[in-house]
């Protein structure tokens, strides 16, 4: 099966994160009326995460999940048993959507807490937001909100530092 690729606006913008912590690619457009997601969905080959059930007819072909309002837990079960995602947990920036890059830890040097860099070799880096990632306590929180809400352990730990 193909890596499935979304699209959103911001009032999905909370789903959008936590599919992105998953590895999904997940782009948000905020402030995109409905026919403006169709089109940008269609243009770049996307499915359209939405709380509409309202689905443009010119825009037929274009796949769509509508997903319950405050039912975050449930949209991402569904998703991560339904579609692949495209790259591994941890992966992107939830943020921006981007690819995360290892670099050195003294890169961030400067950026993110000493504490931080302690024993480390290598980090994250977002090429596009500027914002640096490391595995931490809000990385376990967020791994352990998510293995409950797909109901088993995510596939490995984030690469190690």
């Amino acid at each position: 099966m193909a890596p499935s690729r979304f699209l959103t606006d911001s009032s999905l913008e909370s789903l959008a994160r936590r599919l992105r912590f998953l590895g999904f690619d997940v782009a948000t457009r905020r402030g995109a009326r409905l026919e403006e997601l169709f089109e940008m969905a269609h243009e770049d080959g996307r499915t359209v995460l939405t709380l509409s059930a309202r689905h443009p007819k010119r825009f037929a072909t274009v796949t769509a999940l509508r997903v319950p309002r405050s039912e975050d837990a449930a949209a991402v079960r569904a998703i991560a048993r339904d579609h692949e995602p495209a790259g591994a947990p941890f992966s992107r920036c939830p943020e921006c959507n981007r690819l995360l890059e290892r670099r050195l830890a003294v890169e961030a040097r400067g950026e993110v807490p000493p504490r931080v860099l302690h024993g480390l070799e290598s980090i994250h880096h977002c090429p596009d937001c500027g914002r640096w990632y490391w595995e931490g306590s809000h990385t376990a929180r967020v791994r352990a909100w998510l293995e409950r809400a797909i109901g088993r352990a995510l596939s490995g730990p984030p690469d190690p530092p």
